[in-house]
Order: C-alpha cells, then structure tokens, then sequence
C-alpha cells in the first residue's frame, strides 16, 4: 500500500517530464471532487442508476436504427433476421467494456467517465482525447436523439388528427423549412429539468423507462402470436458481413450504460451501485433487444421492413394499427429518456474537464441551491437546441459510435494500467479473468470500428485533429496539473 501514497512535502513549481503523459493520482482525483466549491449533490440509489441506465439504452437504437441494420442503406448489407446475432456481438463488446467500467467507475466513483479514468492511467493528452470523443458520442447523440423526438411526436400528432407545418418541423434548406421547432423545445425542457437536479432526472426518468419497458412488453406479447418463421429463412441474406455491418449500427442501440459513471459523484454508494447500475442496465436491455428483433423480422419479410418506423409499422402491417398507436407513444417516451441521460453525460464531461483546467473554468462552476453544474447545462442545452432545430444530421449514429468504441479501447487499455501500476489499490469490484476480458473488449470494439463507413473515419480524424489543436492552444497550458507539485502528479513516491 505504500505505493498508493505520496510522501514527502509537495514542491512547488512546474510538472517536469512530456506533459503530454502527466497523469492525475486517483488520491488527486478523489479531493478535487471533495472541493466544496465543485461538489455535487449524492442522491442516486442503484434502483436510481439502473433506470438512467436502461433511460439511455432502450431509445432510438431500437425504435429506428434496427430497420436500417436489418435492410441495410447505400454503404452497406443489412443483416436480415441475422440481426439477433448482431444484437449479440454488439452486447457481448459492451459487457466486456462493462466490466472494465464497473472496476473503474468503483475505484474512482467521480464525474467524467472514460475522460477520468484515462487521466488516471494513460497520460493527460489520451484523456483529453477520450473526453473529446465524448463530447462527440454525448454531443451528436443528443441532436439526433431531439431529432428522432420530433419525428415520432409529429407522427402522433398525425394520428390525432393534427399537424405541425412543415416549416415549422424541418431544418433550413429542407424543401421550405425554417426550423425544427419541437426538437429545440425538448431539448430546453430536459435542460431545465437537468438544472433543478439530477434526482428530479433520474425520477423522470425511472418513470419513462416505465412506460417504455411496458410499450416493448406489449410488442412481444402482441407480436408473437404473429410470427411466420419462414420470415428468417435466410437467416443470414449477406452472410457475415450484413451481421457484422448491422452490429457496428445497433451499437448505437446500447450507448448509455457508460453515462451511468458519470454520474459517480451523485451516487449515494458508488462502490456498490454503480456496477449494479451498469451491469442491471445492460443485461435488461440485451434480453429484450434480441426479443424485439426476432419478432420483428418474423412478423414480415426483412426487405419489406420500414426502415423509419420498423417497430410500429411491423405491427401496423400484419394489422396492428391500434397497436402500432400505442408503440409509437412508448418511442417517444423512450426517445425523451435517452435525451436526459445523454445531455447528463455531456454536461459530467464538460463539468470533470473544465475541473482540470482543460476547458474554461465557467463550465465547472456549481448552482448554490441545486448544487447542479448548470453552467455546463446552460450551454450544452442551448448548443443542443440550436443544432437539433437548424442542422439535419446524417451520420449521427456512426460519428457517435466511432468516438464511443475509440472511448471504449481507451477504458480497456487503462484498466490493465491500472492493474499494473496500482496493484494493491483497494478495489470493490474486481473485474474477472484479467487481462483476457479487458483485451477481448479492445479487440471487439476495434472490429465493431472496422465495420463503419470509411467516410465515417475521414470525419473522425477531423474532429479529432481539431481537438489536437484546441489542447495545444488552451489545455495544455490551463492544465491544473501544470502547475501543481510533482508529487502530485505521479503515483511513484519519491524515495526517503
């Protein structure tokens, strides 16, 4: 245990070595997120972590994308009925990332998530890095989630015989829109429900997962007795490649389990929550996601699923319209969970990285009532809004996927860091069979990676670089740790 404590007195001065690789000791960590100035509010029981969990998972991933990972589009096969097999891949990378998490998130239970745990292990620049690819997974995620929100709500507006204009519902250029007006206005209700406090969030979240829990229920029992098993003959239409193609797509499907350890500071038990948080999530969301796709692709042929509405149109088609009413409500309460919890995630990385002095000092500061970040809310709900109601946006799904699995490799390289460098840390949960889990899950979200559209690397690397940059210009020279003593920012004590 001596090797987990500094010793001797702190010199001052500047941090001698690359900062490049300066890390942050996790006894460093644990005290700045004890400043009074920056500390939250711990409200969050693991009932409160589970359903932000399944709040961020059940939602877009599986009302929309599963049609386009079982048809396909321009860049790539579908997967058919093989989209079962996809669901599985894709869960499997995430469990394996789930255990590198949970063993992270127990050690370090403080906001920022993969940023954090990568400042701990791999050096500062990797973990700015991470948190910038987070912005990205959390950031585009959140404008195509309001997006898909005011699709469905505009659908159930239809079916009650009213309707929007058109103007009113489209971006700027779209054959006469002006702005999609619905989606900036969730996106300010959720961010105002964001700043009275994270334990109103998880309420109103507990309570959608609910109703969508119950809509995804109603499904299966409905649709079963509908299913033609000749629907999954063949079973795999483009082989391999459409399921591998399809996992890399409803991946999408299972980001949010992560944003659970990003609420670490607000958990009441961190230690013991949040892997039951993370890992209740996932095994949940897994079940029903394979339940759905196999009664979705038996209930028609795969190529005559719609890929915009595949859930509620599969059961419009075999003549469901009552219920196909009922599945559409439950997308869009689903749809709304998702945009609270990733908007939470975005605003805990802004929040841990402005902390460290890489992003300005305004974004970290605390409201004196709600003991809320609601700089970071401000701005992460206004930014949000003025996208979701002026850009379309295409990729949305790849360009989060990409930055999440890059994310993903990151946790997985660090927690065999951490192992080796820390090896008598206390630990409350202790991820298995290491290090074959942690270098499964780099090797499974590298493929996962490797199945996205090349266009979609080319805007990765951009952003990427642009993030190289704002580091260079602001990060590394506000870094907290520029400043600090040396013996605060190594974990190897000096010798006596």
């Amino acid at each position: 245990m001596a090797a987990d404590m500094d010793v001797g007195p702190p010199e001052r001065g500047r941090c001698v070595g690359n900062p490049l690789f300066r890390t942050k000791s996790i006894e460093r960590i644990l005290a700045d997120s004890d400043a009074p100035e920056h500390r939250l509010k711990r409200t969050l029981t693991a009932w409160d972590l589970t359903g932000l969990g399944i709040g961020a998972i059940i939602g877009t991933g599986i009302f929309v994308l599963i049609g386009t990972a079982i048809v396909g589009d321009a860049h790539r096969p579908g997967a058919g009925p093989g989209i079962m097999l996809s669901f599985i891949l894709s869960g499997i990378t995430c469990a394996l990332a789930a255990l590198c998490y949970a063993e992270f998130a127990a050690m370090i239970p403080v906001a920022g998530s993969a940023y954090t745990y990568s400042y701990a292990t791999l050096g500062e620049f990797l973990a700015w890095l991470t948190g910038w690819n987070l912005i990205l997974e959390y950031g585009v995620a959140c404008v195509a989630v309001a997006i898909g929100w005011s699709g469905y709500f505009n659908n159930i507006l239809k079916l009650c015989g009213l309707e929007l204009p058109y103007w009113a519902t489209h971006p700027p250029g779209a054959d006469g829109g002006i702005a999609n007006i619905p989606a900036a206005i969730i996106v300010l209700l959720v961010t105002g429900i964001l700043i009275v406090g994270v334990k109103e969030s998880a309420r109103a979240t507990c309570g959608i997962v609910l109703i969508k829990l119950a809509v995804i229920a109603f499904f299966i029992a409905v649709g079963t007795s509908s299913v033609d098993t000749a629907n999954w003959s063949p079973f795999m239409p483009f082989g391999f490649a459409g399921v591998g193609a399809a996992a890399a797509i409803v991946f999408f499907a299972y980001i949010g389990f992560d944003a659970v350890s990003t609420t670490a500071e607000e958990a009441k038990n961190p230690q013991r929550d949040l892997p039951i948080g993370i890992f209740a999530s996932l095994a949940i969301c897994t079940v029903l996601y394979i339940s759905v796709a196999a009664i979705l692709t038996g209930l028609v042929p795969y190529s005559q699923i719609d890929v915009h509405a595949p859930v509620a149109e599969g059961l419009r088609m075999v003549g469901f319209k009552w219920g196909a009413a009922i599945v559409a409500t439950g997308a869009v309460a689903g749809i709304t969970s998702v945009l609270v919890v990733m908007m939470l995630g975005q605003i805990r990385v802004f929040f841990a990285m402005s902390r460290d002095g890489l992003l300005g000092p305004w974004l970290s500061g605390v409201h004196p009532k709600f003991r809320t970040p609601h700089h970071a809310t401000y701005l992460t709900g206004v930014a949000v809004a003025i996208m979701a109601a002026l850009i379309p946006i295409g990729e949305a799904a790849d360009m989060t996927n990409i930055g999440t699995l890059f994310a993903f490799v990151l946790v997985c390289i660090g927690i065999m860091v951490l192992r080796y460098t820390k090896p008598n840390h206390p630990r409350p949960f202790r991820m298995p069979f290491m290090p074959v889990v942690p270098i499964l899950g780099v090797l499974a979200c590298l493929g996962l990676m490797y199945f996205l559209p090349w266009m979609t690397w080319i805007r990765f690397f951009v952003w990427t670089i642009i993030g190289i940059l704002v580091y260079a210009m602001y990060g590394m020279r506000h870094s907290k740790l520029a400043t600090r003593p040396s013996t605060e920012q190594s974990e190897t004590p000096r010798p006596a």
